[in-house]
């Protein structure tokens, strides 16, 4: 199982732009082969930093979907909207406590 996390940094008049694009295609990246679970989380000190997680069998099933012509169009999109280049790890976990 791979975690995806990645930080995203947006210019404060895009954040509800962003929200809305995140709103619409969260189903259709959840329906990817491969992808378990998304989440959205917001900084709670800078409201225009925000992180993904997204949960994959695998680092393949992860590059297919980054690779695919649908993310490259969402993509596109989506980083006109950044303040800073974003960041992402590909994780694995190693422990959980509950």
């Amino acid at each position: 199982m791979i975690i995806r996390i990645v930080k995203l940094s947006f210019h404060q008049e895009h954040i509800t732009t962003f929200k809305r694009i995140f709103e619409k295609n969260k189903q259709t990246i959840l329906a990817q082969k491969g992808c378990h679970r998304l989440e959205l989380l917001q900084d709670s000190n800078s409201e225009n930093v925000f992180f993904t997680y997204s949960w994959w069998d695998t680092e393949e099933d992860l590059n297919n979907y980054r690779n695919s012509d649908w993310f490259q169009g969402v993509w596109s999109k989506t980083k006109l909207l950044f303040e800073k280049r974003p960041i992402a790890w590909s994780t694995k976990k190693i422990n959980e406590a509950q």
